[in-house]
């Protein structure tokens, strides 16, 4: 097979011409530089540097204004392989991973936790409802330098939020969380974080999210969280089910921002695309994550993260030449483990990567077959991408979808009443 292509380019208004007209974040330029070195810090004011400290690693990235979800199954080793391929900024997430997991497989580590360092900036995210062993889970995966610890307080599947009786179901008890995030915190030297939704079955009030967010923020060092602006409902229907039926209430988001000014928080749920994405940062958001229209349309969903959220160069990659390197990675991780992974397990995340193009049907049905005997991935790919139009493989990323225009509209006017703190200290430490 012969691998060649071109350039991929793009024009777009980014983001960042936004943040230089609003006072919700620094402006972009700062990202840019070392924050602690800076001398015109001073002129900001103390949320700026809360937030400014908070989104940046080191000075090495910018900040997590763009990441792709964490999903069981799909957010593995070879997803954010391929994500990073075609995004060199946006924040990746593991797979959830049981803190139960990490410390039973503590001699077996590398199989879980390892990842290649071209994947940074990432975060590994952790479930789990016991202490001693969030602590543990969290001391064993410091070797791995991860760039922020994640609490799963939003999964509503029943394995977890059931039997498991953690992720979202841990919501109904936030001085656990407030306890669980300071287990976390005092084991790692990164920063923390929580991913929930807006609220579980009938607790679905805005002063209840308020009085969650109120509550883990101070008994912890947590100040970034994750909203999925869905709720919750535990019995009854699936977690697909989980991600639709529930109405999405963004006002709570934004009013979660007016009312904890001193907090970061992401937006998540309901967002398909870049434009929806930029959108909703006009609005005020920190950050924005998007999960399964990053999985199931790669290219044209990450294709345009680094020059439409960031103003930064894209990766200059085309298809063809993505592949080429994926191939290269696949070829050598084939059989790490045993059995595993196989060929179909490396090749996964590939099967949406011509999503609506010409060839798309042919490349599946091909893919289907070659499952079946190819042994490397380069085998695999030769016998598949005769289905893959040229002008496919070495084009560039297309246009970016025009999104929603009213998703966001007249958002600020919708906003819930301010949030009242009442006499907290009884709630949270009787």
């Amino acid at each position: 097979m012969n691998f060649s292509g071109c350039s991929l380019t793009a024009s777009f208004t980014p983001i960042h011409s936004y943040l230089l007209k609003t006072n919700s974040r620094l402006p972009f330029a700062i990202f840019h530089r070392n924050l602690t070195k800076s001398k015109s810090l001073s002129a900001y004011t103390r949320k700026d540097q809360l937030l400014a400290n908070a989104v940046m690693v080191a000075g090495r990235y910018p900040p997590p204004l763009f990441s792709v979800a964490p999903m069981m199954e799909w957010t593995d080793n070879h997803y954010r392989t391929l994500a990073r391929l075609i995004s060199k900024h946006a924040w990746l997430y593991t797979e959830m991973l049981a803190a139960e997991t990490i410390v039973y497989q503590k001699d077996n580590l590398d199989r879980f936790l390892e990842y290649s360092p071209e994947q940074h900036p990432i975060v590994l995210q952790i479930g789990g409802n016991n202490l001693e062993n969030l602590a543990k889970a969290t001391k064993l995966s410091n070797p791995y330098h991860y760039d922020e610890i994640n609490f799963n307080c939003g999964c509503p599947s029943p394995k977890v939020a059931g039997h498991g009786c953690f992720g979202v179901r841990l919501m109904l008890d936030p001085k656990f969380v407030g306890e669980a995030m300071s287990v976390i915190a005092a084991n790692t030297d990164a920063p923390v974080s929580v991913k929930c939704r807006i609220g579980v079955d009938n607790h679905d009030s805005y002063n209840e999210l308020c009085d969650f967010i109120y509550k883990v923020s101070s008994l912890s060092p947590t100040r970034h969280f994750i909203i999925h602006s869905r709720k919750a409902l535990l019995n009854g229907i699936s977690p697909a089910e989980n991600r639709s039926i529930p109405p999405l209430k963004y006002e709570y988001f934004y009013g979660l921002q007016r009312d904890f000014p001193d907090l970061r928080f992401t937006i998540n749920g309901g967002i398909t695309c870049v434009d929806e994405a930029n959108a909703a940062l006009r609005a005020g958001a920190h950050g924005v994550m998007i999960g399964r229209a990053a999985y199931n349309n790669p290219w044209h969903t990450l294709g345009h993260v680094d020059s439409a959220i960031y103003g930064l160069p894209s990766s200059g990659l085309t298809r063809r030449q993505i592949l080429e390197k994926y191939q290269v990675y696949g070829d050598s991780v084939l059989g790490k483990y045993g059995p595993r992974p196989r060929v179909r397990d490396v090749v996964m995340p590939l099967i949406n990567f011509f999503h609506s193009e010409p060839g798309n049907g042919l490349w599946k049905r091909k893919a289907d077959a070659a499952y079946q005997h190819c042994t490397t991935i380069k085998s695999f790919l030769e016998e598949t991408l005769v289905a893959i139009p040229d002008r496919v493989l070495d084009s560039s990323v297309a246009k970016p979808a025009a999104g929603r225009d009213d998703l966001f509209a007249d958002i600020h006017s919708m906003l819930p009443p301010p949030y009242n703190v009442r006499e907290q200290e009884v709630v949270l430490y009787a």
